[in-house]
């Protein structure tokens, strides 16, 4: 049994060759860590302690921060040369700092940078480099467990599907208590609270016996739980790719009643959801080149139709730079197709799930592929999408749907999973829940992050449940916990 942790960072701070502000002798620098709160806001995380006459310092004290994959948690990491007691720093010397994200830290696990005193302004000299470590051990419980004398049966059945989950009872221990079964077994009355409330001479709702507890200390897959951070962390790749439904039913985009018309300010719905994901994933992709294509369009020269068309019109290298490059090959392709029909899936995952069958045939957890589809209704090609995500779901993969305007959005939520595991027309079960839909209509008034903290929030739990299946390990695992 392993439960999941909150996911907390520890960073290391380190500088070399900072201004010397002091007259005699050299600064007593200091680093504080500040968190953008937005609107040009930000407010102090944590800060470390001063180190004396060093231009070179390596701070003892760690820095931490909880960390959340489907945020873009911007940080400013500040130095100061501090010759007071006071905890203000607006009287002490500025030596320079530098503004990152938190995912751009935990993606390469170690920056450096040079120091600034101002924004896009070098501060003349010194650097700083700040290394990552998820704060957690990685170490698992192995139990063997058996109960007698429950209150009644229970039905164990999918957490997801209608959450009717009855309570028998519960029981608190620790590691320790837990260990002592490794002799002989243990036993643990299990307690329904409400019912100990009610009836005196209640005893228990049954007995919980540990029959048999060991803690792994081997550095082997099957006793560590790697989490999302320690595949990050450890070098694995997030590639990440777009697909644009360009189909008749989003109206012309001349129009200002199409769901493809730009606003006076060069927006609308398909962009908005490329920014919002796009500036998330963008940090865990090294290279920042991303596949982008078109599907249910006429295409020039000869404007056949075309469910896998690249927005640059380049098929050997259907790549853009960075979330600005996917805005400008959307803006540059809208005018030149015709929007056509109709609604088809299954080529662009199944262009995906090829590229991710090749990364499947390496030995570690060195790739994963996130693939946004945004789309304004309902599907044509059900049946063969379901067994392209069917197939998907044995390959490291995970699908965003994301349904613009207000059409009847009833196969996204059957393609998503939730209510059930989702089945090919064979019969033939998905493997693990690697597709997340939402309606954009649900954040029309929502900050503007909210459409990626929803729609991301399962991708960590699928990539370590895809490595999990495959029992991969990071490409560089993290060392045991001693």
């Amino acid at each position: 049994m392993a439960a999941n942790c909150v996911s907390k960072v520890e960073l290391s701070i380190s500088c070399n060759n900072l201004l010397d502000k002091d007259v005699g002798s050299k600064s007593d620098p200091l680093c504080v860590l500040l968190q953008s709160i937005g609107d040009d806001k930000w407010t102090e995380v944590e800060r470390t302690e001063r180190v004396k006459n060093c231009q070179d310092p390596e701070f003892s004290t760690k820095l931490h921060i909880d960390y959340h994959f489907e945020k873009v948690q911007k940080l400013k990491f500040g130095v100061y040369d501090i010759d007071n007691k006071s905890v203000n720093l607006s009287d002490d010397d500025f030596l320079g700092g530098f503004e990152c994200t938190l995912g751009q830290i935990v993606s390469s696990r170690k920056i450096t940078r040079p120091l600034q005193l101002k924004a896009g302004k070098p501060a003349g000299k010194g650097t700083i480099t700040v290394t990552a470590d998820e704060t957690k051990d990685n170490r698992a419980i192995v139990m063997e467990v058996e109960a007698k004398n429950l209150d009644k049966k229970v039905h164990c059945s999918d957490y997801d599907s209608d959450g009717s989950h009855d309570l028998i009872g519960v029981f608190q221990t620790n590691v320790s208590d837990l260990q002592k079964a490794h002799a002989s077994p243990v036993e643990f009355d299990c307690i329904h609270p409400e019912k100990q409330k009610k009836k005196k001479s209640y005893k228990n709702s049954g007995v919980i016996r540990i029959k048999d507890c060991k803690q792994c200390c081997s550095i082997s897959y099957s006793c560590i739980i790697y989490s999302f951070l320690d595949y990050v962390m450890g070098g694995c790749q997030i590639n990440f790719t777009v697909g644009i439904d360009f189909t008749g039913s989003n109206g012309d985009p001349r129009s200002p009643d199409s769901l493809h018309y730009l606003s006076p300010n060069g927006v609308n719905q398909y962009l908005s959801a490329i920014w919002s994901v796009g500036q998330v994933v963008q940090d865990y992709d090294t290279d920042k080149l991303f596949p982008a294509f078109g599907f249910g369009a006429q295409v020039p020269p000869d404007f056949k139709v075309s469910h896998e068309f690249p927005l640059n019109f380049n098929p050997s290298s259907p790549y853009c730079q960075g979330v600005q490059g996917i805005v400008d090959a959307y803006r540059m392709v809208l005018p030149q197709i015709r929007l056509y029909g109709p609604t088809n899936f299954s080529p662009i995952i199944n262009h995906v799930a090829r590229i991710a069958a090749g990364a499947a045939q390496q030995p570690n957890a060195a790739q994963y592929f996130v693939l946004l589809i945004i789309t304004d209704g309902e599907i044509t090609d059900l049946d063969q999408t379901r067994q392209a995500i069917v197939n998907g779901s044995k390959l490291p993969m995970s699908i965003i749907i994301v349904g613009v305007g207000e059409a009847d959005f009833k196969a996204m939520e059957f393609l998503d999973g939730d209510n059930g595991v989702l089945k090919s027309l064979t019969g033939e079960p998905a493997a693990r829940d690697i597709v997340q839909f939402v309606p954009f209509k649900q954040f029309d008034k929502a900050p503007k992050e909210a459409l990626a903290q929803s729609v991301l929030a399962e991708v960590p739990n699928q990539l370590v449940s895809y490595f999990k299946m495959r029992n991969m390990a990071p490409v560089n695992p993290p060392s045991p916990t001693k």
